[in-house]
């Protein structure tokens, strides 16, 4: 894990990583997330509002080829939109109930659930089995998804941050997303500074085909805007492995 983070740190460059993970496995969609990563723009800065939601219906559309994502539309820009955009253009195919709606509420549709409080992201894959949840930091590797909590509060009083992971040594975590204040761009934090994280591996990536049979609202994903949850209940629900 220390060389892999060196790798990434030392070359200064997340090109550097995207190749290493490529070269490990064409064929892994971690690869495509990192290469995803890369057409993303810089800074445009940071906003929760749902008015910055909304320019997400902007920045990603249908076409012959599949789907077409255009992130400089969506600036100002926040953590889990940030993120969707790489995961539909690591996708690079789907059909239009994967693409955000004007005043998506959380928990309902595709983005509905990605975006929502708690372990939104971890929920959906779980649910449409296209992935693996794990908390090991021993077994993260780039281009995973993490979602970090800031405190012990999940759901309603929670502060976290969704982004996508790139490396960690024994005190920093890296990571890149649309962050606070800048927007678009890397990041590292203290370790210590992460209450808890769920890492999402991305493996059978066709299952988001399937995304049109699920239920039109995730009612537990719903409340977490609301209510608050137990550890125990995040693990049970997203089938979470240590």
């Amino acid at each position: 894990m220390l060389i892999k983070f060196a790798c990434i740190f030392a070359a200064g460059l997340l090109a550097t990583s995207c190749a290493n993970v490529a070269a490990d496995n064409d064929s892994d969609f971690n690869s495509r997330v990192l290469a995803a990563v890369r057409t993303m723009p810089s800074g445009g800065g940071y906003d929760g509002s749902d008015a910055t939601k909304n320019l997400l219906r902007g920045a990603c559309d249908l076409t012959d080829g599949g789907i077409r994502v255009s992130p400089n539309r969506a600036k100002p820009s926040f953590c889990s939109g940030a993120t969707y955009l790489v995961l539909l253009e690591a996708l690079g195919t789907g059909s239009e109930v994967l693409l955000p709606e004007i005043d998506h509420q959380d928990g309902y549709g595709v983005f509905g659930r990605w975006n929502s409080n708690g372990p939104g992201s971890a929920k959906l894959v779980g649910d449409l089995g296209a992935g693996v949840n794990f908390t090991s930091w021993d077994k993260a590797r780039p281009g995973d998804f993490l979602k970090i909590w800031w405190t012990d509060k999940i759901g309603g009083r929670e502060r976290g941050h969704l982004v996508v992971y790139l490396g960690h040594d024994a005190k920093r975590v890296k990571f890149w997303s649309s962050n606070q204040p800048g927007g678009y761009g890397t990041k590292s934090v203290p370790r210590a500074d992460c209450r808890r994280v769920l890492f999402t591996r991305i493996t059978r990536p066709e299952r988001f085909a399937g995304a049109e049979k699920l239920p039109a609202v995730d009612p537990w994903l719903a409340r977490m805007l609301r209510e608050d949850f137990t550890w125990d209940e995040v693990a049970s629900k997203c089938r979470v492995s240590e």
